[in-house]
């Protein structure tokens, strides 16, 4: 599996980077999860608003700041 958080560097990209990276340690699961800063490639992806969550090169959720417990019920969906 494989996670990117997109998002040009703002505090609320980089806390869901860390909350991404904390819910899949405690979930358990296999993942690469990957921080993706470049706007270019945030924007091939159609989103709106950042930060997002893409899995699998699927996007999951965007513009919004997750807890750990509603990444973790997202992921665990997939």
């Amino acid at each position: 599996m494989e996670i990117k958080v997109l998002g040009t560097g703002c505090a609320s990209c980089k806390a869901l980077y860390e909350t991404v990276k904390t819910a899949v340690k405690e979930l358990g699961f296999e993942a690469n999860v990957v921080k993706e800063e470049d706007m270019m490639k945030i924007m091939s992806y159609n989103i709106m608003r950042t930060p997002a969550i893409v899995v699998d090169e699927k996007v999951v959720s965007a513009g919004k700041r997750l807890s750990v417990a509603e990444v973790k019920e997202l992921l665990s969906k997939l």
